[in-house]
């Protein structure tokens, strides 16, 4: 940032926002979260709080996100059903995906009752700790 003299950087992807600020003292502050957060150059944080918010996306409506890095599938295998699918009922401990990390297939659970409502990531994907995988319709 000091080369660039930038000031102020801003990504946004998906559920994701990142925000990172250059200070006057040239004190670098990076906050990410859903809600937008405004950096203050003088305190050398960003107001609020520095983690991510936990408030929900969307009211009434809950994401699973990937708990680990790896390679998203919807089917235990290619001539198999998906695990879920649009509409479909799922709860707590409904099987919706498996994700491949160092050859280790991982049943990941829905942990929320609901119904799938979007399925955000294409079979055979990569993903990233913490990305939203299916959006779910709280019951």
């Amino acid at each position: 940032m000091k080369r660039s003299d930038l000031t102020e950087l801003e990504v946004e992807q998906e559920g994701l926002k990142l925000r990172i600020c250059r200070g006057p003292a040239g004190h670098t502050v990076a906050s990410t979260g859903i809600a937008a957060q405004a950096c203050d150059p003088d305190l050398g944080t960003a107001s609020g709080s520095d983690r991510p918010s936990a408030a929900p996306l969307d009211e009434g409506f809950a994401y699973i996100r990937s708990p680990m890095v790896g390679t998203f599938y919807r089917s235990a295998a290619p001539d198999v059903p998906p695990f879920a699918e649009l509409n479909q009922s799922v709860s707590q401990d409904s099987v919706i995906c498996i994700i491949e990390a160092m050859k280790v297939m991982n049943e990941i659970q829905a942990e929320v009752k609901g119904t799938v409502v979007e399925i955000l990531v294409e079979n055979g994907q990569p993903v990233e700790y913490g990305q939203p995988l299916l959006k779910v319709k709280k019951s």
